[in-house]
């Protein structure tokens, strides 16, 4: 199949273009503004304990922490032998270059920050937003399959992939159509689970827990069929730096979950 592309561009209005990716974007942080909201409300915390003007002020700085969480991950992470000799196009994010890791430690950070200072439950907080982040992540790889971007890997043979795509500027070799199983993996699968899961009484952090290791595990399968970074390409053997980031993320979620069910049963 030959992926023609979608014009990356939805509108324009003379200079003014409206492209998809950012109007995914805005899809993806609308749906979380509701559900999170959703959730406050359901369980009685919405204007008793978290305010509309404390919860606007944490959703400004949590976008705040993802721009520029996921623009310093991906400078460290995926180019940084090209940003260190060009140090000011770090500040040039319209030509993208950005980290899911990054973009996910980003608001953290500041969200604790935020918590901290107007006296918010952090860690509940954390698991509201936390069980929705997978919708955000499916709006964005969605504005890379339009882009025609981040494709995946060469398929050795079509006829066992029929829905292998041949991407503009990617050759002329049909390839995974990787931007598509990381939106059903890290996206859709992942939201439904936690969705599934926010009925439970976990301890506070579990959520952001089992996020952790069920992105993770999504993103180290995707890897395996998602072309590397051309500037990085494999790390060793098989190994990507996605697959490198996200092991340390498993760990971590793996780790967290053992010492929040630990502390439960004590």
């Amino acid at each position: 199949m030959v992926w023609s592309g979608i014009d990356p561009v939805a509108l324009q209005i003379g200079p003014l273009a409206i492209h998809w990716y950012g109007l995914m974007y805005v899809a993806g942080f609308f749906a979380t503004w509701y559900l999170v909201r959703l959730q406050l409300r359901t369980e009685g915390l919405w204007e008793t304990r978290v305010s509309r003007d404390a919860y606007e002020g944490l959703f400004t700085t949590l976008i705040l922490g993802v721009v520029i969480g996921g623009r310093i991950g991906y400078v460290l992470f995926y180019n940084f032998s090209y940003y260190i000799g060009h140090p000011i196009e770090i500040f040039y994010v319209w030509q993208g270059g950005m980290s899911f890791h990054g973009g996910m430690v980003g608001p953290i950070v500041m969200g604790w920050f935020y918590c901290r200072k107007h006296d918010l439950p952090f860690l509940k907080l954390s698991d509201y937003f936390f069980t929705v982040a997978p919708l955000g992540l499916m709006f964005g790889r969605m504005g890379n399959f339009i882009n025609g971007e981040l494709w995946g890997r060469i398929v050795e043979n079509p006829a066992d992939v029929p829905w292998a795509m041949v991407f503009p500027h990617a050759g002329p070799e049909a390839r995974h159509p990787s931007q598509l199983y990381e939106m059903a993996l890290e996206g859709m699968v992942l939201f439904l689970i936690l969705w599934f899961v926010r009925k439970k009484v976990w301890p506070a952090g579990v959520r952001v827990a089992i996020f952790l290791t069920g992105y993770a595990v999504a993103r180290i399968i995707c890897e395996n069929y998602r072309q590397p970074d051309a500037q990085l390409g494999f790390l060793f053997g098989p190994v990507t730096m996605g697959m490198l980031l996200s092991s340390a993320m498993l760990l971590a979620g793996l780790i967290w979950l053992l010492l929040l069910f630990r502390q439960k049963s004590e």
